[in-house]
């Protein structure tokens, strides 16, 4: 039974920003946190995010993480207050069943997403890494299918601050093994279409580019847009559209030859249901940070219903709901590449115990019993108070 949900803020160091240097004038409040002029989007100086400790009574522990490089005191505070304290004395096989209450216990109240499903988030996938070790077998295996012991990558990020020195960056990564990456509009200061060109020049004709759009146009531009990038062979376009904007999103997928992606602000089956019915995407790309891994299953199994891939999404954090994210990933018939954030990933894997790594276009997923990936003593340096 359970015995104790404990929150843990993390905020690991960073020697340069999320998505590159700021640029001019660019100053971060008291706080840590700037927004970004490309995607009117808001980031913090350090990976932050909030880790979920589980522990039942003959002393397993189990690990979750969610998504929160913003303000992640809320999340701790949902936790302590409110989620945590229903879950003692539960039994945490009954993983399902949680998740179900929790959900149900604040849809009414308003509450069936945002800060309070990212608490959710990191406390279903410590349930799920609870089972998995108590039942001595990898998630991936408890969801019926251990299909890949290694998946497919793709590059996320070329933190660089010119166009030259970005151009250099990508070819590396195809020249270490990689076969696909994916640029920033958010920071294309020097524009958008000089970057794709000089991109596809540096690596050549057959590594595949996506754009992540950062949500910065309508509908019509959008397409005039993707149009445009196709002319050098674009792969995917990631978040087009405003989030909100369903019909805007429909009509780009409708108006374009390039597969469209979208998805990483979704949390649940019922934010991507409409979006499915509206055919608002070709790829689905579900954040397990904010998700967790009840909703992420249930959202991939519901793609396949409307013949959608996964590649799922990679956030800030500091590695253990990227591992639950292979978990998932590796039981998926229709999954085509997991995303892998290079600037966080590499840099944050030496604090956690575990066998997930990233190379040569690869991840390695994990094997061990439950998600795979546990915090090392090294990490608690970066508990923030």
């Amino acid at each position: 039974m359970i015995k104790s949900v404990e929150p843990i803020i993390i905020s690991i160091p960073r020697d340069t920003p999320y998505l590159g240097p700021l640029e001019d004038g660019n100053k971060p409040t008291p706080q840590g946190y700037f927004i970004r002029p490309g995607n009117k989007s808001i980031y913090h100086l350090t990976d932050q995010s909030v880790l979920v400790k589980v522990t039942i009574e003959d002393g397993t522990v189990g690990w979750g993480e969610c998504v929160a490089f913003y303000a992640p005191e809320i999340v701790k505070t949902i936790i302590e207050e409110l989620v945590g304290p229903l879950l003692i004395g539960k039994d945490p096989q009954d993983v399902l069943m949680i998740y179900e209450d929790l959900y149900d216990a604040m849809r009414v109240r308003g509450f069936f997403g945002g800060f309070y499903h990212d608490a959710l988030a990191g406390i279903d996938i410590a349930l799920w890494d609870l089972k998995g070790k108590e039942l001595r077998q990898p998630v991936a295996a408890l969801l019926g299918s251990k299909r890949y012991k290694k998946l497919p990558g793709y590059v996320s990020g070329l933190p660089e601050n010119t166009i030259d020195k970005r151009a250099d960056l990508a070819k590396k990564w195809i020249d270490s093994g990689f076969d696909a990456f994916k640029f920033a509009s958010a920071v294309s200061a020097d524009g958008i279409m000089p970057e794709m060109e000089a991109l596809r020049t540096a690596v050549g004709s057959k590594p595949k580019i996506l754009i992540d759009m950062h949500w910065k146009f309508n509908a019509a531009e959008a397409i005039a847009m993707i149009h445009k990038l196709n002319q050098f062979d674009l792969y995917v376009a990631e978040a087009p559209v405003k989030p909100e904007d369903i019909a805007g999103q429909a009509l780009v997928v409708r108006s374009v030859p390039v597969q469209v992606a979208i998805g990483e602000e979704l949390r649940t089956i019922y934010e991507y249901r409409p979006r499915f019915e509206q055919l608002c995407m070709h790829v689905i790309q579900p954040e397990m940070g904010r998700t967790g891994l009840t909703s992420m299953w249930n959202i991939c199994q519901m793609s396949q219903a409307f013949n959608m891939t996964v590649m799922p999404h990679a956030s800030i954090g500091v590695g253990i709901f990227q591992a639950a994210s292979l978990q998932v990933a590796a039981a998926l018939n229709n999954l085509v590449y997991h995303e892998y954030q290079h600037s966080i990933f590499d840099k944050n894997l030496k604090y956690l115990n575990t066998t997930m790594s990233c190379s040569e276009g690869f991840f390695m997923v994990p094997q061990e019993p439950g998600i795979g990936a546990e915090p090392n003593e090294s990490l608690f340096q970066f508990v923030k108070k």
